[in-house]
């Protein structure tokens, strides 16, 4: 399915009552998005972060917060994993974190496929919060997920400002990189949006951003949350077709609103720009001094 319609969420923090409410709430979204044609549904960096209201004796406490939601996951899995099964629609769940059996805390998104498979991304570099205050550990390697959809690749925020990481997926064949993003200032938003705008054109794919949105004055971690979704490609054309818009913005949210944003795109594109584009960034890309064989990527089966 070269062709098809993507929706990035920009999710708002909510203090919930239950989790009848969570479930309540995450299906409605799922469900506005299906209505509106999706069939790749993108939630944003730690918009799991919500469920900490869950248990209001811990929600304003970091590692509390951690402890529930990563007891939280299995449920929270086994309801997204319904939920794209239901409709037929790949969903990348809000990112959360996941103490490990080591007791170590990583930032883990999760992607869903309609047949019922599940595979994660973990965050690899930590922003200074992350590391200073909060204590998560970066994950170990980038996975490449093989999809009916396309070849996609998970670079959660922070990861997406470094090159190597996403030209990593790239060179395994990305086609639609997803960057799920949380920032509590417009300077962090705009070093995501550049960051994602950058890899799409470096990478000659797609890069879809989401980001959580509003104020939770009541969590220590996801208090202030500023953005806006995106979805982005390189600012080219190429003459077999493959054209994008001449700043490379197919859909731009307004920022810090609650809402989808929808965009369709066309990995065929893709294909068409590595070979025949304006520009060869891909096939160039070792022609840089000092370019290297990168590390290897994981390649996971989600069909």
């Amino acid at each position: 399915m070269p062709r098809f319609t993507v929706a990035a969420a920009q999710y708002p923090i909510d203090r919930l009552a239950d989790w009848a409410a969570y479930e309540t709430k995450l299906t409605a979204w799922v469900e506005q998005a299906v209505a509106g044609g999706a069939a790749l549904l993108v939630f944003p960096e730690y918009g799991a972060m919500e469920l900490a209201s869950l248990n209001p004796a811990t929600m304003g406490d970091l590692a509390g917060s951690i402890d529930t939601i990563s007891a939280l996951l299995p449920q929270v899995d086994a309801l997204h994993a319904r939920l794209a099964q239901a409709h037929g629609v790949h969903i990348l769940a809000a990112s959360a974190p996941r103490r490990t059996a080591d007791g170590q805390v990583r930032n883990t998104a999760r992607l869903f496929a309609p047949s019922g498979a599940m595979a994660s991304q973990d965050k690899l570099i930590m922003t200074r919060f992350e590391r200073e205050e909060w204590f998560i550990t970066g994950g170990n390697g980038l996975r490449l997920f093989d999809t009916a959809l396309g070849r996609l690749a998970v670079v959660i925020c922070y990861d997406s400002e470094f090159p190597l990481l996403a030209r990593a997926a790239v060179e395994a064949g990305a086609q639609v990189l997803l960057v799920p993003s949380c920032t509590d200032t417009l300077h962090g938003y705009w070093r995501v949006r550049l960051g994602s705008q950058a890899r799409a054109l470096e990478g000659q794919c797609y890069a879809i951003q989401s980001p959580t949105v509003g104020d939770a004055a009541w969590s220590p971690a996801v208090d202030v949350n500023r953005g806006a979704a995106g979805v982005y490609g390189p600012p080219d054309a190429a003459p077999a077709g493959g054209g994008m818009p001449a700043d490379g913005v197919l859909a731009l949210g307004e920022e810090g609103v609650g809402q989808w944003v929808f965009a369709t795109i066309d990995t065929a594109h893709v294909d068409a720009l590595r070979a025949y584009g304006g520009v060869l960034l891909v096939r160039h890309w070792a022609e840089q001094p000092g370019a290297a064989p990168l590390p290897q990527v994981e390649v996971v089966s989600l069909r």
